[in-house]
């Protein structure tokens, strides 16, 4: 990470000396709105029409739009996704895709670099252990006003943890891209694409001077109160500062353990087993109707 300018340093030193936040027993509680955004016609979905792709995009919103609850304190912090009701009338996730993929709770500590998510795949628990990498920030001077936060701009280029669906595109939009370019071997096609880098817009405020922030982001010199990651935007909707009543932060514990590197294996290889399988069906039954 780059030495801090100027400008925020010094606005470092004044709150932290003027500031109780360090006290031992201080604790965070931070709110956060997550919001992407999918392109359905990387999913095969050029053929669709609007009102077809508006109905996928409405079953998915759950999936989509996410709340999240950040809680914190000097060294440790644990993000949760918050639990909703079903609404009245709305069809269960049973074997939807929301279903198949749930990611829980993610602890961090900035200290001993711990990084342990509890993660949901097709009805298996695993427990993702691994270290807590470094994100390269890029500091920068611009500020927005977040709530009555001043936050600072940072940026980063990073590798997408996980899998990348974007990836695994539907089989018509695969054929027609080997069409277009014309040199591709159709079992290219098949293949996931090279994970690519992202570019991540992250603000900060040196007002709550912790390195924590939502999911896998931290690092900077203040909390993170809204990170632009591709197509997600999470934002941070409410803090609460030394509640009254403390929550014990917790590392999650269940699960097959595994590092981010083989639950990312198990999950890829998994996705493509399931694109074969769509694939051939589209291929063996799309004129069942005729």
């Amino acid at each position: 990470m780059k030495k801090l300018p100027l400008k925020i340093a010094l606005l470092l030193i004044v709150l932290i000396s003027g500031s109780n936040l360090f006290a031992q027993d201080f604790q965070g509680k931070a709110s956060y709105m997550s919001k992407t955004t999918m392109d359905l016609d990387q999913f095969g979905g050029q053929d669709m029409t609007p009102e077809r792709k508006n109905q996928i995009q409405e079953r998915m919103k759950s999936f989509l739009e996410k709340e999240y609850t950040l809680t914190f304190n000097k060294l440790e912090s644990i993000y949760k996704e918050d639990e909703k009701l079903a609404a009245p009338g709305a069809r269960g996730g049973r074997g939807g895709f929301g279903s198949s993929l749930t990611g829980g709770p993610i602890y961090k500590n900035v200290q001993t670099k711990e990084l342990l998510k509890d993660e949901e795949f097709f009805g298996k628990q695993f427990l993702v252990k691994d270290e807590l990498k470094a994100i390269e920030w890029q500091m920068g001077t611009e500020t927005k006003t977040i709530g009555q936060y001043t936050c600072f701009k940072a940026t980063a280029t990073i590798e997408p943890q996980g899998v990348d669906f974007r990836s695994f595109r539907g089989p018509r939009g695969a054929r027609s891209r080997n069409n277009s370019e014309g040199a591709k071997d159709s079992t290219d096609a098949n293949k996931p694409a090279e994970p690519k880098m992202i570019e991540v817009v992250a603000w900060y405020t040196p007002q709550i001077p912790v390195n924590q922030g939502p999911g896998n982001y931290w690092g900077l010199p203040g909390l993170i109160l809204e990170v632009n990651a591709d197509r997600t935007t999470i934002l941070c909707t409410k803090i609460v500062l030394n509640p009254k009543e403390k929550e014990t932060i917790e590392k999650p514990k269940k699960g097959q353990e595994v590092t981010q590197k083989e639950y990312t294996e198990i999950t890829t290889k998994k996705m493509e087993e399931m694109r074969e399988m769509y694939g051939g069906r589209n291929r063996g039954g799309g004129r069942r109707r005729n």
